[in-house]
């Protein structure tokens, strides 16, 4: 039985889901106007996350700080990141999603691959299945995506990347020479801008000439990396994309950028948004947290993960940040930028089994308490009706101060 998978794309995830949350508001469509998200302008984490198809035009660019795209596009209408509702929406996408398969791999936030091997007597065929599953997005949800169907994750994701908005596309093996050959090489799955450049200086500037390469010697020239292009230009998924297994007892949160990511400051108000997501579905449920992750993937497909124990099990905010934002610095390399951001906190326990210490500081009882007030105001008020100062590039703690400190000395040696 020949493999079926959908690899199903929000189409501008970020843009779309704040959007969905001011068109029920009253206000314009974000989409339709020059917008963007981002952060405060007056901070240093004032950098443009998403933008809209008109912003694009005027020359806005993920990533830029917001008084430079301010210049280039003198009406932008900006507004900040929401991730707390980017969850939601996330999750009611794979609630409809788990209708048609029970097998269901969410590769990031606006993410996922569905296995519908096997599922066309319930189903129908991919084509007519995708389609009622696109449509059903966008009738119940309020925003598109696009779906890539093929026999392996690779392929699959690679034709969800074809014309958007709202698509559907196929790219069966036997369809890679007319419909992915002639893309240029840097739009190859797992290819960066280095790897793109590097094979562009030997001569490759299609994937269709990465196919057609001596594979041997893109291995003596790149590695795994050559390696790696060589297969993934031939259609062949010689590594597994996407083997997310869930971890028992854990809390976890990724974002998946649209562009490099290649500034720390841009990274640090991410893992903001990602502790204050993490540590309210930890309270909610109850729990505390003895372990957080930071878990970072690049543009040559490496992932990268560090883990730091917590003394004490929390589900404070500000802790949960302060180790991740450490985390951050000590993998944080200049020259390799990221296209996804992941926090999770494992080894979580519901709070009646949480040990006491005879060292818990006043401290820690003014972050419990400010995060309740900050999670009653915003149930009442909204998401946006309370900002932590840190999000608007407030005074810097003594541990990041060691922290960066530690950078540098890495840096310099």
């Amino acid at each position: 039985m020949e493999r079926v998978f959908f690899h199903v794309d929000v189409n501008s995830a970020f843009l779309s889901w704040s959007a969905l949350k001011l068109l029920k508001e009253g206000h314009d469509d974000l989409r339709l106007i020059a917008s963007c998200v981002g952060g405060d302008e007056k901070s240093r984490h004032g950098i443009v996350l998403a933008k809209s198809i008109l912003a694009a035009q005027a020359g806005v660019r993920t990533g830029e700080p917001l008084y430079m795209a301010r210049k280039k596009c003198p009406g932008l209408v900006t507004v900040k990141p929401q991730f707390d509702w980017y969850v939601k929406n996330s999750r009611a996408m794979i609630a409809i999603m788990q209708e048609f398969t029970p097998d269901v791999e969410q590769y990031s936030i606006d993410e996922a691959f569905l296995d519908m091997t096997g599922m066309q007597t319930l189903m129908g065929p991919p084509l007519e299945a995708a389609a009622r599953l696109k449509d059903r997005i966008r009738d119940e949800l309020g925003f598109t995506v696009n779906i890539g169907i093929s026999s392996n994750r690779l392929l699959a994701k690679m034709a969800s990347d074809f014309e958007k908005p709202d698509k559907i596309h196929t790219l069966f093996p036997d369809e890679i020479d007319k419909k992915m050959w002639h893309l240029p090489v840097g739009s190859l799955f797992g290819v960066g801008k280095s790897t793109a450049k590097a094979l562009n200086n030997m001569g490759f500037y299609t994937i269709g000439d990465v196919a057609a390469a001596d594979r041997g010697l893109l291995v003596s020239k790149l590695g795994k990396m050559g390696d790696m292009a060589w297969n993934y230009a031939n259609g062949i998924e010689s590594v597994a994309i996407v083997r997310h297994e869930a971890k028992e007892n854990s809390y976890g949160n990724s974002v998946t950028t649209g562009e490099d990511v290649s500034s720390i400051d841009v990274a640090l108000g991410i893992i903001m948004s990602l502790a204050e997501s993490v540590a309210l579905r930890l309270r909610t449920d109850g729990k505390k947290a003895g372990v957080v992750t930071v878990t970072l993937v690049d543009t040559e497909f490496n992932r990268h993960s560090h883990q730091c124990s917590l003394e004490y099990p929390t589900n404070t905010t500000d802790v949960i940040y302060e180790n991740a934002q450490q985390l951050l610095y000590e993998m944080w390399k200049a020259d390799r930028p990221v296209r996804l951001i992941g926090i999770s906190a494992g080894k979580a326990a519901h709070e009646e089994f949480e040990q006491m210490s005879l060292f818990a500081d006043e401290r820690t009882d003014k972050l419990k308490k400010l995060d309740a007030a900050m999670d009653e105001i915003r149930n009442k008020f909204g998401e946006e009706a309370v900002v932590r100062a840190r999000l608007l590039g407030s005074e810097k703690h003594e541990r990041l101060s060691k922290a960066k400190n530690a950078q540098k000395r890495r840096n310099d040696e």
